[in-house]
């Protein structure tokens, strides 16, 4: 082990998150400190029907913009949830998507140099359309369906930042790749 830690403290805490202060001892026996932010693990779904992929949309306020991404989320209250029923939970939350067919495609580290929160992604297929049931913090989300070229070009034109969704995507095609 390369860092030794010599405590712990919670610095911060809300229903979403904590931030915690802890200090180290490196393998050369200098001493430091990590500002940790730990959030619970979320689910990334890809929903998938034919050539269309649907995103949703929300006013993101730490960049203070609206911003296109795929359904993510965590549980209520940091709680933690089976990874695939929290996938089918927050697809039908945010879209009103039912997935017939969720198949896991990989694990993404949101940002492993400050958080601990880490993402298991989704494949969704074999939908079906009904009502989204959006937390209070998500009703000015929009939901759509875009074509995969579409899609591609909006990640080329920056409209399309959301590194978890990106992400995902490389792991879609990676998985595409590798069926015969």
């Amino acid at each position: 082990m390369n860092v030794e830690t010599l405590g712990s403290r919670e610095v911060y805490a809300n229903p979403w998150m904590t931030v915690r202060e802890d200090p180290i001892r490196r393998a050369d026996g200098t001493t430091g400190i990590y500002g940790v932010v730990d959030k619970p693990d979320y689910a990334l779904v890809i929903p998938l029907d034919g050539e269309r992929l649907r995103l949703v949309e929300q006013y993101r306020y730490p960049l203070g913009m609206r911003r296109w991404e795929f359904p993510q989320g965590t549980a209520p209250e940091r709680a933690d949830e089976e990874p695939a029923a929290l996938a089918a939970r927050e697809l039908r939350e945010e879209t009103g998507l039912r997935a017939g067919r969720l198949v896991e495609l990989g694990l993404l580290d949101v940002a492993p140099g400050m958080s601990s929160q880490r993402g298991r992604v989704f494949l969704a297929t074999h939908l079906t359309e009904g009502f989204h049931e959006r937390e209070h913090e998500e009703q000015d989300m929009r939901s759509a369906w875009f074509p995969r070229a579409e899609f591609e070009a909006m990640v080329a034109r920056g409209e399309i930042t959301d590194a978890q969704s990106i992400a995902a995507y490389t792991l879609l095609l990676l998985h595409e790749n590798a069926q015969p």
